[in-house]
């Protein structure tokens, strides 16, 4: 199989890596060698996310030089499935329960409190980058209705006076333990 290359590739080369990192970067020069390179296109979507905790347009860029393939198709796969993230979330994400149990004891209420106390909606992330807020139709703890889970952590019987003394704990641990934040670097035709 013949691997077609651009004049520059040695510039490309390296700006990816610095964005996606040597490990991730040689796993695309492996797919490149192999026949029908691009049926990997997911699978390294996958571990950009998992790296990142998104697919920012740096990463996206930076997968399309590196396998030689348009932008717009690795935009297209990315934006295409629903377990591709194009933003980023926050270092804790609250699940909401909708389901109808947490509904019915007042899970809209603990809904409109979060959005009012984060400044947000729903599939979106605080601005100091510490909460993203989502709806779930069920967390399977119906007998502790309504429900909340961040992160793993389930909690239940929640009121909307209760939203701000959960948040505070939250904040609380994020300021405690900073985490690190990934590189972020410009690609090649990147503006």
């Amino acid at each position: 199989m013949t691997v077609t290359t651009t004049d520059n590739w040695e510039d490309i080369q390296a700006a990816s890596i610095q964005v996606l990192g040597e490990e991730i970067a040689q796993r695309i020069t492996r797919c490149r060698q192999e026949p029908h390179p691009q049926s990997q296109l997911i699978h390294i979507l996958q571990q950009v996310q998992l790296k990142f905790g998104y697919l920012g347009r740096a990463q996206i860029n930076a997968v399309a030089q590196l396998m030689q393939v348009p932008a717009a198709k690795v935009s297209g796969v990315a934006s295409f499935y629903h377990l591709f993230r194009l933003k980023p979330r926050g270092r804790f994400m609250i699940h909401v329960c909708m389901g109808t149990a947490c509904y019915v004891k007042g899970a809209d209420r603990i809904a409109q409190r979060l959005k009012e106390e984060l400044g947000i909606e729903w599939s979106e992330t605080s601005s100091d980058g510490v909460f993203t807020l989502e709806g779930s139709r069920c967390l399977g703890t119906c007998g502790l209705a309504p429900v909340l889970m961040v992160d793993d952590q389930i909690h239940g019987n929640v009121t909307p006076d209760e939203v701000p003394l959960i948040l505070e704990e939250y904040l609380q641990r994020a300021r405690e333990t900073e985490p690190e934040k990934p590189a972020q670097s410009a690609v090649a035709g990147e503006a």
